[in-house]
C-alpha cells in the first residue's frame, strides 16, 4: 500500500507549503507508504531555463504572426470582444498581449534566456542573495523570464507570486475550457513530462492538494491525467474546494472528469482513513469529511471533530528536495494554533472549517528540534491566524530557556496584552518581524469590522515592538462596504505619517468572502441589495455598496501607492517580492540597516 502526495503549481517557489508535509506526517511509522513531491517548485526549476525561456519567446512570436493571419478572416470593426466566441476571444487576448510585452520589454526578452541562469543562481545563493543590487537585478530577470514562459500560453500568466488569467471565471464550463485547452494551459507539457516518474512511484492512493485558486487549473489537470494514466485512487483535498464543497456536490463529473473522491475541510483523519479504505480495511462509507460518487451520485459523508494540533505527528519533508527552492535558506511553516482566538471579525472567514485549538510548548519544541536536527532548518514562519500575547511570552520564554537558537516570524492582533517587555523577549527568542491585522485607519471601519480591539493604543504598540528590535508589517484593506473616501484617507493618513513604526504595509481589497459573519446581516455593514456568488466555484461575492464607487477605489489605491511611495522613499521593502524575503534580510542584517536602506531614482 502505497500513499503520494502531490503539490501542484501554482503556489511562491520559495518554501514547502505546509499542507502536504503535514498530512505526510500522519503516515510516519504506519504500514503504509507515503511520501511527497512538490510539483510546484519543480515546475519552475523546469521553465526558469535558457532552453524552454528561447523556446517560449520564439512560439510567442510565431503565434503572434499566426493569429495575424486568422483574424484577417473573422475581425470585423463593428463587433465588440464580447461579441466573438471564446476561442477567439483567447486569440484576441493573446496576440494583444505579446504585442504589448513586445513593444514594453524589447531587447530586455532576448537577454532573458542568457540572463536566467545567473538570476536563479543569486536567489540560492547565501551571499549574492543579500546583496539588495544583485537581488534586485536578479527580480527583474526573473519576472522578465515568467512574462516570456507565459507568452505561449496568454491570456494566462504565470509569475513569482500567482497565477492568472482575465477570462478564467470560477464556473464549471471556464474551468473545464482552460484545464483542456492545450492552446491557453502552460501545465500540460510539464504535467506528461513528469508522468513517468510519478507512475514509477507505483501509489495506490494519489492526494493532490489544492489550497487557492492559482492552484486550480494545474490541479485539476495534473488529476485528470492521472485519473487517465494510472489505476491509483485519485483524491484531491486542500482548503479551496472545501470552501466551495456545496457546488462540487452538484456536479458529478467533477468526480468523473478529476477524481474518485474529495476531502473537505482539515484532512489529517480522512486521509488515513482513506488509505486504510484503499488497503480493503473499512468501507468507504466509514472514511469522514469525503465526497465522492456512489451509484451515479454524489455522497457526502459525515464531517467529524479534527485531529488537536497536540495528538498530530511531527510534519514530515519525505520527499522534498529543499536544494531546489529559490531561497538561500529554507523558512518552515509552522503552526502553534489552528484557527482564531478571536472569530468575531465581520469581514474574515480565514478560519472557515478549523476548530481552534493550541500546540502545548513541549510539542513545539520537541517539533522544532527534530526539524533542526532532520532537516538543518532553523527558520520557521508561524502561519497561526494570530499568537496571542500570553502564548507569545510563555513561547519566548521556553525558546530562550531551552536554547532553541532559531529565528522566527507570525501573524498577530494589536491587542493590549503586548507590552515592551514581551517584545523584548520574543526578540530574544528570535522574532524578527510581526505581520499585524492594521486593517484601517478609521475608527467607523473598525468597530464595523468588530476588531475588538483598543484602537487608541495601535501605535503605542507598534513603537513598543519596534523598540525591542522588531520588524512591523501592517495589513491594510480598502473597500469595505460602507467606507468612504474619506474613511479611506484615515488609513493613508496612518501609513504615510507613522513610516517610522510602521516598517511596510501590504494593502488589498475587500472581497466579501462566503463564510464571512459579515454575510449574515450585509446592509448592517453597507451593502445594498441582494448579494450573489460571483461564480459557481467561487468563494466570495458580489454586493453592491453604499461605499466608493469602483472608480473611487481604484483612485484610493494609486493614491496610497504614491503617497506611501514618496512617504517612506524608495526602501527595500519595495523590492524584496515577499515577506518570506524580507524575513530573510532581517536575519542578516538590523532593523535600522534594513529600513534605512534605499535605492537611488524611481
Amino acid at each position: 500500500m502505497k500513499v503520494l502526495f502531490l503539490f501542484p503549481p501554482q503556489w511562491m517557489p520559495i518554501s514547502p507549503h505546509f499542507a502536504i508535509p503535514t498530512l505526510l506526517g500522519q503516515f510516519e511509522n504506519s504500514p503504509y507508504e507515503a511520501t511527497a513531491m512538490d510539483l510546484n517548485i519543480d515546475f519552475y526549476n523546469k521553465i526558469l531555463t535558457p532552453s524552454y525561456i528561447k523556446n517560449a519567446l520564439k512560439r510567442g512570436k510565431q503565434q503572434l504572426e499566426e493569429i495575424k493571419e486568422e483574424l484577417k478572416t473573422v475581425y470585423d470593426p463593428q463587433k465588440k470582444f464580447q461579441d466573438y466566441d471564446f476561442k477567439w476571444q483567447n486569440k484576441i487576448a493573446k496576440s494583444s498581449m505579446i504585442n504589448e510585452l513586445l513593444e514594453k520589454k524589447g531587447k530586455k526578452l532576448d537577454k532573458a534566456a542568457i540572463l536566467i541562469g545567473q538570476a536563479v543562481s543569486i536567489f540560492k545563493s547565501k551571499t549574492h542573495f543579500y546583496n539588495p543590487k544583485l537581488f534586485v537585478s536578479a527580480t527583474e530577470t526573473i519576472n522578465t523570464a515568467l512574462e516570456i514562459c507565459s507568452m505561449p500560453y496568454y491570456p494566462t500568466k504565470i509569475n513569482f507570486t500567482s497565477y492568472s488569467n482575465e477570462l478564467l471565471t470560477l464556473d464549471w464550463d471556464s474551468i473545464k475550457y482552460y484545464v483542456f485547452d492545450k492552446e491557453t494551459n502552460i501545465f500540460i507539457d510539464y504535467f506528461n513530462s513528469i508522468l513517468p516518474e510519478i507512475k514509477s512511484h507505483q501509489a495506490d492512493y494519489i492526494g493532490i492538494s489544492i489550497n487557492s485558486s492559482s492552484q486550480i487549473i494545474a490541479g485539476l489537470t495534473l488529476a485528470n491525467l492521472l485519473k487517465k494514466e494510472t489505476t491509483a485512487h485519485i483524491s484531491i483535498g486542500g482548503n479551496h474546494f472545501g470552501r466551495v464543497a456545496d457546488s462540487v456536490e452538484k456536479h458529478k463529473d467533477f468526480f468523473e472528469l478529476f477524481c474518485d473522491s474529495l476531502s473537505v475541510e482539515e484532512g489529517e483523519i480522512p486521509v488515513y482513513e482513506l488509505a486504510r479504505h484503499i488497503a480493503g480495511e473499512i468501507p468507504i462509507e466509514k472514511v469522514p469529511n469525503l465526497m465522492y460518487l456512489k451509484e451515479d451520485k454524489v455522497v457526502s459523508n459525515p464531517i467529524i471533530e479534527p485531529l488537536k494540533l497536540n495528538d498530530m505527528k511531527t510534519p514530515s519533508l519525505k520527499g522534498f528536495n529543499l536544494k531546489k527552492y529559490l531561497v538561500p535558506e529554507i523558512i518552515m511553516p509552522f503552526q502553534t494554533s489552528r484557527g482564531c482566538y478571536w472569530r468575531k471579525c465581520s469581514f474574515c472567514d480565514h478560519d472557515f472549517g478549523m476548530h481552534y485549538n493550541i500546540k502545548n510548548l513541549d510539542k513545539l519544541v520537541e517539533q522544532i528540534k527534530i526539524f533542526k536536527e532532520k532537516y538543518n532548518i532553523n527558520k520557521f514562519e508561524f502561519i497561526d491566524e494570530a499568537i496571542s500575547p500570553a502564548y507569545m511570552k510563555e513561547m519566548s520564554e521556553r525558546f530562550i530557556k531551552e536554547n532553541l537558537n532559531i529565528t522566527f516570524f507570525c501573524d498577530a492582533r494589536l491587542e493590549k496584552g503586548f507590552s515592551k517587555e514581551v517584545f523584548e523577549k520574543a526578540n530574544k527568542a528570535g522574532l524578527k518581524m510581526v505581520l499585524w491585522g492594521y486593517e484601517s485607519g478609521s475608527k467607523k471601519i473598525m468597530e464595523l469590522i468588530n476588531k475588538g480591539i483598543d484602537l487608541d493604543n495601535r501605535l503605542k504598540i507598534l513603537k513598543d515592538a519596534n523598540e525591542a528590535g522588531i520588524y512591523n508589517f501592517a495589513f491594510i484593506f480598502f473597500g469595505f462596504p460602507a467606507e468612504t473616501k474619506e474613511d479611506a484617507m484615515e488609513t493613508i493618513d496612518v501609513i504615510c505619517n507613522n513610516t517610522d513604526i510602521i516598517n511596510s504595509y501590504g494593502k488589498s481589497i475587500f472581497t466579501m468572502g462566503k463564510h464571512t459573519k459579515l454575510r449574515e446581516a450585509p446592509e448592517k455593514y453597507g451593502v445594498k441589495g441582494e448579494t450573489y456568488q460571483e461564480a459557481e466555484f467561487s468563494p466570495t461575492f458580489h454586493y453592491e455598496a453604499i461605499g466608493m464607487t469602483k472608480d473611487e477605489l481604484d483612485e484610493i489605491v494609486n493614491l496610497c501607492t504614491k503617497r506611501a511611495f514618496e512617504a517612506y522613499g524608495n526602501r527595500l521593502s519595495f523590492h524584496l517580492m515577499s515577506r518570506e524575503i524580507m524575513f530573510l534580510y532581517l536575519n542578516r542584517y538590523s532593523l535600522k540597516d534594513v529600513c534605512e536602506y534605499k535605492f537611488e531614482g524611481n
